[in-house]
């Protein structure tokens, strides 16, 4: 049985990799998790004696598939109890995440099992990340970009947020722009990379943070200008 401490440090092994797709030194390591870098040493070096992690000194780290596969279910858990929270007991999305990491690493795999088949077997989470099956696989996901990446006059649906920012997801809520809305990129702004959309005849202003930070696909079909 892993410790709270292991999965955490898999977890967060594997989401660099997704997001770098590059290993993770113990320096960028220790400064996400906030612990020392000898902490960070001595876990990788347990890790390693565990078949978890393959990791040489200035090197980095990577997970091995049995340390993978403890990733992938430490954020199946967490992004079946995001869900559960938000459409069962009605928290906000952004509310769920910390609950969520809690969650995580004190629920059995019966429970999140039958979680898994209460919610009907969902293949994404609130914020529209996946969420990998028991056996490790992820759902087929289409290639999404960042709002920064968006052309003006062209049309988008909002499809991912970074769960773990309550500030971003507290304001998206408040102006009503959420997740599967349909919106048109109207102006691009090269002083400061702001943009402003348009949707359900709101105009909207977004600055370059929150640009980086959503994550979209372009709709293929023909939209009215005013829809």
């Amino acid at each position: 049985m892993t410790t709270i401490s292991t999965e955490n440090y898999l977890k967060k092994i594997y989401n660099h990799s997704q997001s770098f797709s590059e290993n993770i030194n113990t320096l960028k390591l220790a400064q996400e998790l906030s612990v020392s870098n000898a902490a960070i040493s001595d876990m990788a070096k347990k890790l390693s004696r565990q078949g978890l992690v393959n990791y040489e000194k200035y090197k980095g780290m990577e997970l091995t598939d049995k340390g993978e596969l403890i990733a992938l279910n430490v954020i199946r858990r967490h992004r079946l109890w995001e869900l559960f929270l938000n459409k069962v007991l009605n928290l906000p999305w952004s509310e769920v995440h910390e609950q969520a990491e809690i969650l995580e690493h004190h629920t059995s795999e019966n429970l999140i099992d039958r979680i898994d088949e209460y919610l009907g077997f969902p293949e994404f989470d609130p914020h529209g990340h996946p969420i990998p099956k028991k056996n490790g696989v992820l759902p087929e996901m289409q290639h999404f970009i960042t709002l920064a990446e968006a052309v003006e006059g062209s049309f988008y649906r909002l499809m991912q947020v970074d769960d773990g920012d309550k500030d971003l997801i507290d304001y998206l809520s408040k102006v009503g722009f959420v997740l599967n809305t349909e919106f048109e990129v109207i102006h691009k702004l090269d002083y400061d990379k702001s943009f402003t959309i348009k949707f359900r005849h709101k105009t909207l202003s977004l600055s370059q943070q929150i640009s980086n930070s959503i994550y979209l696909k372009e709709i293929k079909k023909v939209r009215e200008k005013n829809g």
